[in-house]
């Protein structure tokens, strides 16, 4: 202080001195270097959760279309439709022995498998009938259920019996898990089981006769049938057009704020990834996640991005969510009223400056604009006179410059390092220079330099969530929702004090057909 006041008093000697051409009438320093870049928001990835529901339903209406409803059919002779029944009669045995352990190891006199009745013949009719083939599922697993039910009957069963009818039923089940091919058609595992709930047969002669060998031979070919159908319908479903669909309508350009300023996120997708699949009912469902880089535009809408072929599925680790920047925008010339108001209040308060004294002050105009180093220059244009003194008053532009900044997480943006910008051999002898080197004058200007952004922080991150909230293009709905918010640095900018505001949150693309939710 004892330095600053030195120069004060120099300023008035040398004024004194110079009483009779007065101070220089014309003073300041050269303007700083105006910048007028705008802001530039880095680029960010994001994870964009698509669920896709297909329904597979009508598969189910395909396979019942496409299997017969009677299966097979049989009408064949079968010379051995009863085995003949043999018993061995063996009263002397060969024997081997070993010390005195002997054991018996065959037949020395008698008959060994002697046919005691004959084979008996017979013709086996019959026929398997399935009912409706049903889906269903669970989880990962889509289960096929088709029940099967079979009549059989032997006739002319060694003369003896007429005719013998039996009736039978079966549940065949099929159990699928589908995976997906790199050209993204789906692709199904199947696993097909069944068994006889009666199998079929008869009684004869108080014994019970199956036929399950013949029964299973046909409808081994059934159920391959029916897994090769499967397979066939499934193959069929058409995903690849559904993801595809959803994979171009990633690519978009969204408004977060129509003015104050205008602001636009870009989306693009640039992998997408299979996540697995659950099945509810008849509803398979599928869910992707797409990474996509978002950026985020000031100014005029930009392009909308080029839309790349359909990547085959890949493995994407983490979960991002969204990822954006909100601007929230401070323009220079709405600080410039400001400063200027709370310079003439301070003015009409009365100004002295120390080894000087009273001074009276027309403040007249002020600009501020960014510059070099972060900063922001401030010029403000003034008339100066020191009351009661003959000396000529001194006018002219002074410039200042401030480094803006903002707390962590706070819309309130302040200024330090308030200072004259640059150096000029007038500073020292001038007193516009000294007026404001005055704590008091520098005081006002930093108060009337804070920024709010609380209201235009609220009105913008409002209008970017309704912006992203819900968004339908064709059979596709792009909805978002916003998790969490933080404050980033102030920037000053060649088009205001910009505040970024880094926003996470949810994203989806959604597959609704007819508008369906």
């Amino acid at each position: 202080m004892v330095q600053i006041a030195w120069v004060r008093l120099v300023v008035w000697i040398l004024c004194a001195a110079a009483f009779l051409g007065g101070c220089d009438k014309q003073a300041g320093n050269p303007a700083p270097p105006r910048i007028d870049t705008a802001a530039e928001l880095p680029k960010q990835t994001s994870t964009i959760i698509v669920p896709l529901n297909i329904d597979i339903g009508g598969l189910e209406a395909k396979l019942n279309r496409s299997a017969p409803t009677r299966l097979w059919a049989i009408n064949q002779y079968e010379p051995k439709c009863i085995p003949a029944q043999r018993v061995t009669i063996c009263p002397v045995h060969k024997k081997k022995c070993k010390g005195k352990a002997c054991k018996n190891v065959d037949c020395k006199i008698g008959f060994k498998r002697t046919k005691v009745t004959p084979d008996v013949a017979c013709t086996i009719v019959g026929h398997v009938n399935r009912g409706r083939i049903r889906l269903s599922g669970r989880g990962d697993l889509l289960t096929v259920t088709m029940p099967v039910t079979a009549v059989v009957s032997a006739r002319d069963v060694g003369g003896v019996v007429k005719r013998e009818t039996a009736n039978a039923s079966a549940n065949v089940r099929a159990h699928v898990r589908i995976s997906i091919a790199d050209n993204w058609s789906p692709r199904a595992k199947v696993n097909i089981a069944y068994d006889w709930r009666e199998p079929p047969g008869i009684n004869f002669l108080g014994k019970r006769v199956r036929f399950v060998r013949k029964a299973d031979t046909e409808l081994a070919k059934v159920i391959a049938g029916l897994e090769r159908d499967l397979s066939r319908e499934i193959a069929r479903v058409q995903t690849r057009a559904i993801v595809e669909g959803a994979w171009k309508e990633g690519f978009a350009t969204i408004m977060l704020n129509r003015e104050r300023p205008p602001a636009w996120m870009r989306v693009t997708p640039q992998k997408l990834g299979f996540g697995g699949y659950r099945i509810n009912g008849k509803q398979l469902m599928m869910t992707l996640s797409a990474e996509a880089v978002t950026e985020t535009f000031i100014g005029n809408r930009p392009e909308k991005p080029n839309v790349t072929p359909l990547p085959p599925p890949t493995r994407l680790a983490g979960d991002h969510g969204l990822r954006f920047h909100i601007p929230v925008l401070a323009d220079y010339r709405e600080l410039e009223p400001v400063i200027l108001r709370a310079l003439k209040k301070l003015a009409a308060k009365g100004i002295a400056l120390d080894q000087v004294g009273p001074v009276k002050v027309d403040f007249k105009k002020v600009t501020v604009y960014a510059t070099d180093g972060g900063r922001i220059a401030v010029g403000i244009e003034a008339n100066a006179d020191v009351i009661r003194s003959p000396l000529k008053g001194t006018s002219g532009v002074v410039w200042l410059s401030a480094i803006p900044y903002n707390e962590a997480n706070s819309e309130v943006v302040n200024v330090r390092d308030l200072r004259i910008a640059g150096t000029t051999d007038r500073e020292a002898v001038n007193l516009l220079f000294a007026l404001f080197e005055d704590p008091e004058v520098l005081a006002e200007i930093s108060k009337a330099l804070v920024a709010d952004f609380n209201k235009d922080y609220e009105k913008v991150l409002l209008a970017a969530k309704k912006a992203i909230a819900m968004r339908r293009e064709g059979d596709f709905t792009l909805s978002a929702e916003v998790n969490e918010v933080s404050h980033g640095t102030v920037i000053a900018t060649g088009q205001g004090l910009f505040l970024p505001v880094d926003v996470t949150g949810k994203a989806n693309i959604r597959y609704t057909p007819n508008g369906r939710k």
